[in-house]
């Protein structure tokens, strides 16, 4: 088998025209150009419990790359987000906005974080109360917002809609506006999901501000960002009280759990062996093709990194602040 790390984009390291800030997050990297724009590169590094893991998965970030592109394409009629062009299968170039300290989280079903919440006899999530008697991965009598505050380093935290009022974080008209988009995304995404053949179970949503115009900022609606279930075999599986096959990244949480690792002080982190990491690469273009209705094509490797220099620098010099 051929080692993993041949065909995959780790991370960059570049220096464009114009740039004047760079950022590694989780699994970004993140240039300024000038006052009013970003390049982001979504590399193939993966992340779970907050943690960047030891190896990265061949085409992920093209696959996230091209889904977000997709889906901030559809949904421009119903908020406006920061992209400009899609101008290579790992790179998207945009406006830059001030963020939000809060990631909106909308669910639909009872699983993941929330499930492990539930599970442990809490019955209230992020100050939205959860009736008694739901499983794993069951319904949720309607879809529920969760925000989470955004951290730099460790765990991202949960809040309620009161306390993000009370500690000032977004004031009260914003959070209405942003609640009701975050809604609206959901919607959206979960009626695509269902004419595709899945189910849209839940995501995350980032929005911020350019001037006084809310936009939608980075991914949507990706592997990374939400987690989705196929919708044939859905009742069937729940009634058996088995586990569902997941197009999100919780069957790597699930294997690192496995693997005695969550995050926490004093573990270690597991490394996956290839025949693991190829599983996931291909989970995450099975998505690919199963949200999009297109068949995946693979980028070539090759001179990557001279390919998006290059592209970047000659629209960077399109651009005007």
């Amino acid at each position: 088998m051929n080692n993993p790390d041949q065909d995959t984009l780790l991370s960059t390291n570049f220096f464009f025209k114009e740039q004047v800030a760079f950022n590694r997050g989780k699994v970004r990297d993140i240039y300024t150009i000038g006052k009013e724009h970003i390049v982001l590169i979504a590399s193939d590094r993966i992340s779970a419990f907050d943690h960047v893991l030891t190896h990265p998965i061949p085409y992920k970030g093209q696959v996230l790359n091209q889904i977000a592109s997709k889906f901030l394409d559809d949904t421009k009629h119903i908020v406006p987000n920061w992209k400009i062009e899609e101008i290579d299968p790992h790179v998207t170039i945009g406006f830059k906005c001030e963020p939000y300290a809060v990631e909106f989280v909308v669910r639909g079903y009872l699983a993941g974080h929330a499930w492990r919440e539930y599970r442990s006899g809490k019955r209230e999530v992020c100050g939205v109360s959860l009736p008694d008697g739901l499983k794993e991965n069951d319904k949720l009598p309607s879809p529920i917002l969760t925000p989470s505050t955004k951290a730099e380093t460790g765990h991202d935290m949960d809040i309620s809609k009161e306390a993000i009022i009370a500690q000032r974080i977004i004031k009260k008209k914003d959070l209405d506006l942003l609640e009701k988009y975050s809604l609206e995304l959901f919607e959206y995404g979960s009626q695509h999901a269902y004419d595709q053949g899945l189910i849209l179970v839940d995501t995350k949503y980032e929005f911020g501000k350019k001037g006084d115009k809310i936009m939608l900022i980075d991914e949507i609606h990706t592997p990374d960002s939400s987690r989705y279930f196929y919708k044939n075999g859905y009742e069937n599986i729940q009634l058996k009280d088995q586990q569902q096959k997941q197009l999100s990244k919780e069957f790597v949480r699930k294997w690192l759990i496995s693997n005695n690792f969550q995050g926490l002080e004093g573990q270690s982190m597991p490394s996956m062996p290839n025949e693991f990491i190829q599983e996931v690469s291909q989970r995450y273009i099975e998505l690919y093709e199963n949200i999009t209705g297109d068949q995946f094509e693979k980028r070539n490797y090759d001179y990557v990194s001279h390919s998006i220099e290059k592209k970047v620098n000659e629209f960077i010099s399109t651009l005007k602040d």
